[in-house]
């Protein structure tokens, strides 16, 4: 228990890992001269506060995403799958960590002036570290939000290419004044859309390293508020839907006219860039090889004037952004590896975010870590028998501190903690009721009881992020 608790806490250091040397999984289009098999590349794209039914594949009808639509026709669309969180920095912590948030350093988006956020500990080992080892070149294209310039956790120390905002709040605009180019800041006129700009090095970053492993890692910023949208695609929905031009939108000091038409130009410009990466790699012959998947970081806002109820963002599911419940957590995934996975499949395994980390290891020919919460899902993508989760569990410590659990069918959450830490559990039968409208603690209590055990194990104690009133950290 003392060797996990180090790593969770320091992070998983390279002196402690060992690489499967020749351990490559699949060959891919241009190999070495002397026919060494070639790992595959991973692009992963990751939409931001975009919810489980803004895709049309995913039941979306107001508005389309052909692009999207077409990777979930060629690969596996996924029904159970969980983001790492309910909001941005903790979720994306999960993902790099392989860790749920009763483990990970970061468990809430803790600012840091003038311009970032809270950085993971110095020595902490994430996706791109791993692969390196397997000679995978890295990049990140977005929005990183796990360390201030220049902190221990500046993206610059992990990747090998860096395009976007370091900060969050900065990227609450998107005609923002500057981003970043790996170490240097890159001054803006604050009049170009900086998703445009990020799409492009992304863009480039794919074809100059066509001829080895790559890592993309593309955390947009659309469709987060603010809604600002091109202005051509904008004016094309304020057509459509005009019903809602007396509205404002306001968001980090930023006014928007009719910004629930806003919302499906956003994604539509969105789906157009990742019509752009599928095209690209085509055109390289490289797409049979990369593993490209699609997913979000959380449920949908309510910012900005955007209007989830209207465009049904969460589906069937109960709760938005910063809950617990479903539509908070669970995110739409697609995977797409012709060379793997079956086209036009759909798996309900239950996975997250912190499986990740697992996965691509494996996939690399590269060890994980020990103590991960993570499961590797190359099974499913293969098709062959999975290794199943006992629990997922997430905390949230904002809003009076929030507890969940999914456990096969049951989904256990309790919250305002800081007030009664003792708060009585509600428990769902998910494969019943899947909208979270009926609570069956009581015709479950040894479930609850055998719950209530494990949002106690699930768990240690942060130094940084308080979920209970005793604990040191902040709210």
């Amino acid at each position: 228990m003392a060797k996990a608790m180090k790593y969770r806490w320091t992070g998983c250091l390279v002196g402690t890992l060992t690489m499967l040397a020749s351990c490559w999984l699949s060959a891919g289009e241009g190999g070495d001269p002397d026919g060494a098999e070639r790992p595959p590349n991973i692009v992963y794209i990751l939409a931001d506060d975009l919810g489980y039914g803004d895709l049309g594949c995913y039941g979306q009808q107001k508005f389309e995403t052909p692009h999207i639509d077409r990777l979930a026709k060629s690969g596996m669309k996924f029904t159970q799958h969980y983001s790492g969180s309910t909001v941005c920095a903790p979720s994306r912590c999960a993902l790099m960590t392989g860790l749920h948030t009763g483990h990970a350093q970061v468990r809430g988006n803790r600012e840091v002036k003038p311009e970032g956020q809270a950085p993971m500990a110095d020595g902490t080992v994430i996706i791109p570290t791993l692969l390196k080892q397997a000679g995978y070149v890295s990049g990140m294209f977005g929005k990183w939000g796990l360390g201030a310039p220049g902190s221990t956790s500046d993206p610059a120390n992990f990747f090998d290419e860096v395009y976007g905002y370091n900060c969050q709040r900065e990227a609450h605009d998107f005609y923002p004044r500057h981003l970043w180019h790996n170490r240097q800041k890159i001054p803006l006129d604050g009049e170009t859309y900086s998703h445009d700009l990020i799409m492009d090095q992304a863009l480039k970053f794919i074809r100059t390293n066509k001829d080895r492993p790559f890592f993309c890692y593309m955390p947009i910023t659309i469709p987060h508020a603010a809604m600002q949208a091109p202005p051509a695609l904008h004016e094309k929905y304020r057509q459509r839907f005009p019903q809602f031009e007396n509205k404002v939108g306001k968001y980090a000091g930023k006014e928007v006219p009719n910004p629930v038409a806003a919302f499906p130009a956003m994604v539509e410009h969105l789906d157009q860039g990742v019509g752009q990466v599928l095209a690209l790699l085509k055109e390289l012959g490289i797409a049979e090889n990369t593993l490209v998947i699609f997913t979000s970081d959380n449920g949908p806002h309510r910012e900005g004037g955007h209007d989830p109820n209207f465009w049904d963002s969460n589906g069937p599911l109960r709760g938005i952004k910063r809950d617990l419940y479903e539509g908070g957590i669970r995110a739409p995934m697609i995977a797409c590896w012709p060379r793997e996975i079956k086209a036009g499949s759909t798996s309900d395994h239950i996975s997250a975010f912190w499986d990740m980390l697992p996965t691509f290891c494996q996939m690399a020919g590269v060890e994980a870590p020990q103590g991960l919460d993570g499961i590797s899902m190359m099974p499913t993508f293969r098709g062959e028998q999975q290794p199943a989760h006992d629990y997922l569990y997430w905390e949230f410590g904002p809003r009076g501190g929030w507890q969940a659990i999914r456990q096969g069918n049951f989904k256990a959450v309790r919250g305002n903690l800081r007030k009664n830490p003792d708060a009585p559990i509600e428990l769902y039968d998910l494969s019943r009721d899947l909208g979270e409208k009926s609570n069956v603690a009581a015709d479950y209590p040894g479930k609850v009881a055998e719950m209530e055990i494990l949002f106690d194990q699930a768990r240690e104690v942060s130094p940084s992020f308080q979920l209970f009133s005793n604990e040191p950290g902040e709210k």
